[in-house]
């Protein structure tokens, strides 16, 4: 029988069946019983007939909703994990692409899933859970499936609005999960917190990873992210050792001294991703856990979830930026300069990627796959696709590889080429900077910074003229007293970029 992702949860359940896998606020699922129900769905799925096309996951981030995704998985179709609190506008743009063939929601969600339903069937997950486990038949769509068959569609914003779906099968994932196993020492006795939704890619690591190694996910109430005390308590609570979480979350406790009121006394793996991580809140994590492990994780969504990470592996000033490292097993990065030639070191170029974490293209754009998954260009004796990741990076002396920003946050100001990530990282290591954001504005051909901190402007500005040169300096700073968040806990930079005139305090800076 083809390895699926399937294989990871079966096994783990046949070597500890009465293990925890999940714990929600409502209670908690063992393996054996956990694998019961995601095949008692799948044999309920069988009904639609509609084997190899995706399903829509309408739930509450929670063990229903990992039920209902393995349970997709197990009849034979892919999964796409709908956010139940995004405006029915974006979902019905997801369904003019995805064209699902149900979506699987509950009782309690039924009626807002009508407002975008389409052509396609409703399906109970109150009723699925009744479904008697059609073994048979479950492995007749075993029998048909491959390892390269997706697994789910993950949908991000697209540059024209509408949003990509990248589409991931089961061996990436699998492949992805043995490494992120191997590389942090992933075992049975893990125990994680999960930060993200189940629809933002960085989910696939703490979801998968535990099935792989039978360790248990803890999924904290959404609450308890915005009460630094509350959330630390409920990890010692649980007793997690292992986060895998986005810098803002992290930063939030550190900026708060949260640490200072309650240590969780098991942790001992702090991994991040999703954003650039200032280095002054790392340190406050690094000294209250000197012994941890901490790791930078980088990667976009059509990697899996990563294809490179940095092992923290000695101290860094406010003002350094860190590595993200190098390649994970299964990945190969290339940097390659305009003309498609390799980057000399310290020169900056595109990251590209090669290898099995790569996504299978974007499901229902073929020309937006054709342009982001193209023919490597250093291989011409046959065919290989690698990813540009539209991100800029360079290799430092010390051969770990260097985020530099996006090649769409490069602009032109001045006459000179302008990295907005390098006056973030100015301004992030000034004291009294929370967090900060730099956006260009084309139309009034100004930088503008916004922060959040209780320094004063005009003195950010004054410490700013020492590190960065004149046509660097933002022409607007803003202070805000609350920098604007997106669903996964990152920066949301377009919200900025539309409303930053809304916000009061600026300094013109001439």
């Amino acid at each position: 029988m083809t390895e699926t992702v399937l294989t990871l949860l079966e096994q783990t359940a046949q070597r500890l069946p009465e293990k925890t896998a999940f714990v929600e606020e409502d209670g908690s699922i063992s393996y054996a019983d956990f694998t019961r129900l995601c095949q008692s769905i799948g044999s309920g799925l069988l009904a639609l007939q509609a084997e190899g096309r995706p399903v829509a996951v309408y739930l509450e981030k929670g063990i229903a909703c990992l039920a209902a995704m393995l349970g997709v998985a197990y009849s034979g179709n892919f999964y796409t994990v709908i956010d139940t609190h995004m405006p029915p506008a974006r979902v019905q743009s997801i369904f003019c692409t995805l064209e699902p063939a149900a979506v699987l929601t509950d009782a309690a969600h039924a009626q807002a899933a009508q407002d975008f339903l389409g052509g396609a069937q409703l399906v109970l997950f109150e009723e699925l859970c009744r479904s008697a486990c059609n073994t048979q038949a479950l492995a007749q769509v075993r029998s048909r499936m491959l390892d390269t068959d997706p697994l789910y569609v993950l949908f991000t914003s697209g540059s024209t609005g509408v949003p990509k779906g990248a589409v991931v099968c089961h061996r990436s994932v699998l492949d992805y999960a043995r490494w992120v196993e191997r590389a942090f020492h992933i075992t049975q006795e893990t125990v994680f917190a999960s930060q993200t939704p189940f629809y933002f890619s960085m989910s696939v690591l703490d979801i998968f990873t535990t099935l792989c190694s039978g360790a248990t996910l803890c999924i904290p109430p959404k609450s308890y992210f915005s009460f630094p005390v509350k959330l630390l308590e409920y990890l010692e609570e649980h007793q997690v050792n292992t986060i895998y979480w986005v810098p803002s979350a992290l930063g939030l406790i550190a900026r708060l001294k949260a640490l200072d009121y309650q240590r969780p006394s098991s942790l001992h793996t702090i991994l991040f991703a999703g954003e650039v991580m200032p280095v002054k809140w790392l340190n406050i994590w690094r000294a209250h856990y000197p012994q941890a492990l901490f790791a930078n994780l980088y990667g976009p969504t059509e990697t899996t979830d990563i294809c490179a990470y940095y092992v923290v592996d000695r101290p860094f000033r406010e003002e350094e930026p860190l590595p993200i490292g190098r390649a994970c097993d299964h990945c190969g990065l290339l940097v390659l300069d305009e003309s498609g030639a390799p980057a000399a070191l310290g020169e900056r170029g595109e990251l590209c990627v090669r290898g099995s974490f790569l996504a299978l293209g974007y499901y229902g754009m073929p020309d937006k796959t054709a342009e982001s998954f193209v023919q490597n260009p250093l291989n011409h004796s046959y065919p290989e696709r690698v990813y540009r990741t539209g991100d800029l990076v360079y290799f430092n002396a010390r051969g770990e590889l260097m985020y530099a920003g996006r090649k769409d946050y490069q602009i032109k100001h001045m006459g000179y080429r302008i990295e907005l990530g390098e006056i973030e990282a100015a301004f992030s290591a000034c004291e009294g900077v929370d967090t900060c954001a730099c956006l260009y504005d084309a139309g009034r051909d100004k930088l503008v910074l916004v922060y959040q901190g209780n320094a004063a402007s005009k003195e950010l500005l004054s410490v700013a003229k020492g590190k960065l040169p004149p046509y660097m300096l933002p022409g607007i700073v803003l202070q805000t007293s609350r920098m604007p968040y997106n669903a996964n806990g990152k920066l949301d930079r377009k919200w900025l970029s539309a409303h930053y005139r809304e916000i009061d305090g600026s300094c013109n800076h001439v």
